[in-house]
């Protein structure tokens, strides 16, 4: 089993563009108060990143976002709800992050935690769909979540959150995500261990070892 002596490192994602963006600056106040807990973060910015599937995966944008994934051990996805649902700023952001990186899995085993600001009353929509996505993408989902309702109202001019229950809720959710990334990210390799990967794997290795066994007996035979 691992032995880890960094702080959990949590990746940050955020589903709009606009200038004053409270789907950011919900993230942003998310970001701070984990980090208080001790952990380390990053964000990453969606501007710029092309529609998926219109340049190739070698784009830079692409590769930094494929990059802050692996090296994550947690994420906080946060979206505004448009036409009652997530932006898709966001999803193409998640449409970028593949299942496997040849043996590798950049979301497989991470925690997860749900976030989205209304602009009118509150709804659930947008975390509701971010769960689907989390558990496509293999990630452990925390059970709480936050969903902040007119969210014009609930921050100040220089970006940081209002006192209020909406924000108490976000340190609930960020404490609950800080324990569960430290409890499960030594376990991971056993969590997600599973038989059909394991047949799969061993069904590539029978196939390699006759592919060798065919060339080296064309060798010998010239």
């Amino acid at each position: 089993m691992t032995t880890f002596n960094h702080p959990p490192r949590i990746l940050f994602l955020y589903g709009s563009l606009r200038e004053r963006s409270y789907s950011r600056l919900l993230a942003e106040e998310a970001a701070r108060i984990i980090e208080e807990f001790g952990a380390e973060v990053r964000f990453f910015n969606p501007r710029e990143l092309p529609i998926h599937g219109s340049v190739p995966d070698t784009h830079p944008k692409v590769q930094e976002l494929r990059e802050l994934s692996l090296w994550s051990e947690g994420q906080v996805w946060s979206s505004p709800e448009m036409h009652g649902n997530i932006t898709g700023i966001l999803k193409n952001q998640i449409d970028w992050i593949p299942l496997s990186l040849g043996a590798v899995r950049p979301t497989q085993g991470r925690t997860l935690a749900v976030m989205q600001v209304s602009g009118g009353s509150q709804s659930f929509n947008a975390v509701n769909t971010l769960r689907i996505l989390g558990r496509w993408m293999r990630m452990f989902t925390i059970p709480n979540q936050s969903s902040v309702a007119k969210a014009y109202q609930e921050f100040n001019e220089d970006g940081t959150m209002k006192d209020s229950p909406y924000r108490d809720r976000v340190v609930d959710v960020m404490e609950e995500l800080y324990k569960f990334t430290l409890l499960l990210r030594d376990k991971v390799d056993y969590l997600t261990d599973r038989h059909s990967e394991r047949k799969e794997k061993v069904a590539k290795e029978v196939v390699m070892l006759a592919n060798k066994a065919l060339e080296m007996n064309s060798s010998k035979d010239t």
